[in-house]
């Protein structure tokens, strides 16, 4: 069978036509595209797993600050008042929290990530998806699905409406990868297709409007930090969703949604570092000692 989709609901559709999970659907549907063996990309998929695992143990254990000295340190300093006091939180938000900041730091200290979508956003889904994977037990096999089923979200998300900050704002980049994680961590906990549909729903349309403004141009700030947040939003997605809590505005029209907001969004709050927090005292103060080639000075 000829697997297409481009929408959501047609990829529910094929995944209960089939009786398969959404992530096989995935799976099938890349190898038809790219005519290449399902192993091959089984082992590729595989692959970008170890790189989220060791960009988060690196991250873990970095103390240095980035080049601009604005981020650097935070996901040590958070995994150490984890490991050493109760968090407000609960252990596994906590987690992936940390987890993606560390990832998050590491690619503001250019090291390798998996830009998933981005690398704007690259914490998100290895923070949320490793830290639920420590909860549920799952092992390599389990997360590999999940990152199948993330990356069909992705695809859809990116065919019908932007997973770029310079086009639809931060909403794009984080909303799209927080919609990933908790579609992909409802896949992983059992939850049925439609729960995947609802979860991703839940996640993105209450980052809806997010804006991109990053401080002196840099992904740093607020982008290492909003990594962070978007985690844990994730994992909230997917537990309200787990809970049969539903969506009352269907996935693909939260994704269209965004889309319009997208394209609503003024210039200067994409990317472009014009506006929002990009131009506060504090923002234009860095931005200037940056330029005259002096640290940040935090």
């Amino acid at each position: 069978m000829k697997i297409n989709f481009t929408r959501i609901d047609e990829m529910i559709a094929i995944s209960d036509s089939l009786q398969k999970p959404l992530s096989s659907v995935i799976l099938e549907f890349e190898a038809q595209r790219s005519e290449r063996p399902q192993n091959e990309i089984w082992t590729d998929m595989k692959a970008s797993l170890k790189v989220m695992r060791t960009a988060i143990n690196e991250g873990l254990a970095q103390t240095d600050k980035s080049f601009s000295g604005l981020v650097g340190g935070d996901a040590n300093r958070l995994i150490n008042k984890i490991n050493n006091s109760p968090g407000l939180t609960g252990s596994i938000s906590a987690h992936a929290a940390a987890y993606a900041l560390s990832v998050s730091e590491v690619n503001a200290s250019m090291g390798k990530v998996v830009a998933c979508p981005t690398a704007g956003s690259c914490g998100i889904l290895p923070g949320a998806l490793l830290a639920a994977g420590e909860a549920l037990d799952a092992d390599d096999d389990d997360l590999v699905r999940a990152l199948f089923t993330a990356a069909g979200i992705g695809m859809v998300i990116a065919e019908n409406a932007s997973i770029a900050g310079a086009i639809g704002g931060c909403q794009a980049e984080c909303g799209s990868a927080a919609a990933m994680a908790a579609g992909a961590i409802t896949d992983m906990a059992g939850g049925t297709p439609q729960q995947v549909s609802h979860a991703l729903a839940l996640a993105l349309k209450n980052l809806l409007g997010l804006v991109c403004d990053p401080v002196a141009g840099l992904v740093e700030v607020p982008c290492v930090k909003r990594n962070a947040f978007g985690a844990v939003h994730a994992l909230l997605a997917a537990e309200m969703a787990l809970a049969g809590i539903e969506s009352v505005i269907p996935s693909d029209e939260v994704i269209s949604t965004m889309h319009q907001i997208g394209l609503s969004m003024p210039r200067a709050l994409k990317e472009t570092s014009e506006g929002g927090l990009a131009k506060t005292p504090t923002a234009i103060s860095i931005t200037a000692r940056l330029q005259a080639g002096k640290p940040a000075n935090l």
